[in-house]
């Protein structure tokens, strides 16, 4: 019982046991080391340095390298400490007294740094330089950086500050101006696996590259953060660290998911995507995630398909192989409309109400991308486009209950009473021509009714023609003749058109398109615009209307543009006959324009519940 209590006292967590000690060991920050070395080397050393970085990459790790290297009795050649003189044997015992480190989040007042201030006064008694370490240094009050700032500007010669920091943009100007900044690297994928295989070959833990290459991701660039899902996962798979095992012990989607489900998107199998997401649902996996996990994927796979940016992949060989393979199969449109679609869903994933919905939504769509339009949908045309089939049962379905309508059969045409030329040009009666005008109405309105429960058939056209007649000629093409149908479409349109423009209008609509037509005057009339949106023109004897002004000046303007204000509300209310006259407001008769905000204004002063329910509702007047 007693040694297995000694056993469990001596166990270190990797982010401790594997703590670099010399700048060599230190991971994925080659400049930054080196550029340190070489001011050990040189003794060119500053006064003060600011180390700034995302959280685990190693700033507080080589502040105390540094540190121990500045005060080395004889570092190396290449600015490595000894680790065997007396200073270095102190600062790897810990006890040391000319390196102090501080944590800023826990001594953050000013009593704190007027004391830390104190200690400078006091020179080294081993080594040239007394090193101040101050970690997570934005944490520090406003009063307690004006209480450090006059020491940090003029140091005595034998101090040196070392800061550390996550949040540069919370450190004042005058702190930064007066530090070498030095902004360290997230960690890389590759550099991290690579740390985590050294780490298991030390440790005897038997692992898998893939398995090694999920933890880097979940990592997010910090190596302390790595190693330490590393030690939860070694402690789940008792020494052997296999991939099935890391994603269940981190609750993290298998990639083989993300693969499947651009595969079924691909084939347009919207009705499998929505059986793999059920599952992984139901798993206990939140939506939002997967949608985010799906939009990385596509993004690593649009990465493969170029060998220029295979190299942004951080991920392992064997996952990089995979994702060439799927971008080989991946149109480049299909991933740019699929990061579109599900970078949608993402800005709205978080206001919106049934979120399963909305990413089986984000799925159906992604499902679309590469499906053809359905043949019996037009390309253009006045038809209104419907949606695609999404699943291909339905389209099946359709097909069995939809009655066959044969298309009306065209009637035979006389050949004496179709329409011809005769040797002399002429053409036949009007009367004969009225009446194919009517048949072909009746016709049209025919076909019409049959193509919304049949397919539309091909029209059937007889034609009588000179044989010496074909062929393409300059007159024919200098004076084209329309088909007969053209011209009597013309003459329908016309016919409604003229009809149009005699209709009756209220003064409710009058209101509604004079507010229509202030909104699109051009913007060199954007003041009258205004002003005039503000007035309401008055039907006196229908249709004639009466617009009153309330100054000579304004009047003048408004008549300079009475014609095309009348031309544009003929146009807009499909009446010709209104005429508009302005005049001047009598004595009395002018009051004061109220905007639509003075009228709400008004409105909710009278009836407070009208306030009320606007502040429930948080709405604002436009």
């Amino acid at each position: 019982m007693q040694n297995k209590s000694i056993r469990m006292k001596e166990y270190i967590v990797s982010a401790r046991k594997y703590r670099p000690m010399t700048f060599d060991s230190v991971v994925g920050q080659t400049a930054l080391t080196t550029t340190l070395k070489n001011a050990v080397k040189s003794g060119k050393l500053a006064h003060a340095y600011l180390f700034c970085g995302p959280r685990g990459v190693g700033k507080t790790t080589c502040a105390r390298i540094f540190a121990k290297a500045i005060n080395c009795e004889h570092p190396t050649a290449d600015g490595e400490a000894c680790n065997e003189c007396e200073s270095c044997k102190a600062f790897n015992e810990g006890r040391s007294l000319n390196i102090l480190e501080l944590d800023a989040a826990s001594n953050n007042s000013v009593e704190n740094i007027k004391a830390l201030m104190e200690q400078t006064r006091i020179p080294p008694q081993i080594g040239r330089y007394k090193v101040f370490i101050i970690d997570e240094v934005h944490m520090l009050s406003t009063a307690a950086f004006n209480a450090f700032l006059k020491t940090l500007e003029e140091p005595p010669a034998h101090v040196i500050f070392i800061l550390a920091t996550t949040e540069k943009h919370k450190i004042l100007p005058t702190i930064l101006s007066r530090c070498q900044i030095y902004d360290f690297e997230r960690m890389t994928v590759p550099n991290t696996i690579k740390h985590l295989k050294m780490v298991a070959e030390k440790e005897g833990i038997q692992y898998e590259e893939q398995a090694l290459a999920v933890i880097a991701e979940k990592a997010d660039g910090g190596m302390r953060d790595a190693l330490s899902i590393f030690d939860q996962a070694a402690s789940f798979c008792q020494g052997n660290i296999t991939y099935q095992k890391v994603i269940e012990d981190l609750n993290v989607l298998d990639e083989d998911n993300y693969f499947q489900l651009v595969d079924l998107a691909l084939k347009n199998d919207a009705a499998d995507m929505m059986v793999l997401l059920n599952n992984l649902l139901a798993k206990g996996f939140d939506g939002g995630n997967l949608v985010n996990g799906l939009a990385a994927h596509v993004r690593n796979v649009l990465m493969a398909k170029d060998p220029k940016t295979v190299s942004l992949l951080e991920t392992s060989d064997e996952q990089r192989k995979r994702y060439v393979e799927q971008a080989q199969k991946a149109p480049t449109p299909f991933l740019y409309k699929a990061l579109q679609i599900m970078n949608r869903c993402d800005v709205e994933y978080r206001q919106s109400s049934n979120k399963r919905l909305l990413v089986e939504l984000t799925l159906i769509e992604m499902a679309q991308i590469t499906q053809p339009e359905d043949k019996d949908v037009p390309a253009s045309g006045r038809s209104p486009y419907r949606l695609k089939i999404l699943f291909k049962n339905l389209r099946q379905v359709r097909t069995k209950a939809a009655p066959q309508v044969a298309a009306p059969k065209p009637q035979p045409v006389n050949s004496h009473a179709a329409v011809g030329t005769t040797a002399a040009g002429s053409s036949v009666s009007a009367h004969t021509a009225a009446q194919s005008a009517t048949a072909h109405t009746a016709t049209v309105v025919t076909a019409q009714t049959a193509t919304t429960t049949a397919q539309p058939a091909a029209p059937h056209v007889t034609t009588h023609f000179n044989p010496k007649g074909i062929g393409v000629s300059f007159d024919s093409i200098l004076h084209p003749r329309q088909p007969s149908y053209l011209r009597q479409e013309k003459v329908a349109e016309a016919a409604a058109e003229k009809e149009n423009k005699d209709r009756d209008f209220t003064p409710e609509e009058l209101d509604l398109q004079w507010v229509a037509m202030c909104n699109r005057m051009p913007k060199q009339y954007i003041g009258l615009a205004q002003r005039l949106k503000n007035m309401r023109p008055q039907i006196t004897t229908y249709p004639n209307a009466e617009l009153v002004v309330d100054n000579q000046i304004f009047l003048d303007e408004v008549n300079k543009l009475r014609g095309s204000i009348r031309a544009t509300l003929a146009q807009l209310l499909h009446n010709n006959s209104i005429q508009l006259t302005t005049r001047l407001a009598k004595a009395g008769e002018a009051q004061k324009i109220l905007s639509r905000k003075d009228v709400f204004d008004e409105l909710r002063k009278n009836n407070p519940s009208i306030e009320r329910l606007r502040q429930a509702l948080d709405l604002e007047l436009t």
